[in-house]
């Protein structure tokens, strides 16, 4: 008798089923992202206070630097930056180092589900180039500021590996580890807002 294949779906809180490998806009919800992401944490945990720092907070802090630099983009490009990382919501949060051991076969899943999401929300399947080299600079200045404020590096260190953001852009930012169940509230919440905007 033929072994069945392994298993490839997951089980999410709303009830939806997720395939990993042949994902579909219909089986996604928000409040699963929202619920996922919130408790992956950033760094492999390693990061200052009494919360871990989720990648739920790291996609607002995202979408909020966006914002400030791309002050006249609209609300499409806006969700795109809230949700560049949702796909971690069921694969987790993979640092660059395994994610290159791991090989191609990550970025594949990582595309497809990617592709999902936004798709589900009104989006194009895929962001333009333009877009997501945008999106990757507000991610890295997220990074910096993570580096600096929670995870143990210092300015010289984050500027090595991360660059230095301009000041301005900045300003004002302080990064407090939330617990899951507020971060996951925001995150839905500004989800909603910017569904809103796109009419």
């Amino acid at each position: 008798m033929p072994k069945a294949p392994p298993r490839a779906w997951q089980r999410m809180l709303s009830g939806r089923r997720l395939d990993l490998l042949d994902p579909t806009p219909v089986d996604i919800e928000i409040e699963d992202i929202a619920h996922g992401l919130a408790f992956v944490a950033r760094w492999n945990g390693q990061t200052e206070g009494d919360w871990p720092y989720s990648v739920a907070e790291h996609s607002l802090l995202v979408e909020e630097l966006f914002a400030r630099m791309h002050p006249g983009a609209g609300p499409a490009a806006r969700l795109a930056a809230l949700l560049h990382d949702a796909p971690e919501y069921v694969i987790g949060d993979m640092i660059s180092p395994v994610k290159s051991a791991v090989g191609p076969g990550y970025g594949a899943l990582e595309a497809r589900l990617q592709a999902a999401i936004h798709l589900r929300f009104g989006l194009q399947a895929e962001c333009g180039a333009k877009l997501k080299k945008q999106i990757k600079r507000a991610d890295r200045v997220s990074a910096w500021l993570e580096a600096t404020q929670i995870a143990g590096f210092d300015a010289r260190e984050a500027d090595r590996f991360f660059g230095r953001p301009d000041a301005g852009l900045i300003e004002g930012i302080v990064i407090r580890p939330r617990p899951p169940v507020e971060v996951r509230t925001a995150y839905t919440r500004r989800h909603a807002d910017l569904l809103e905007a796109l009419g």
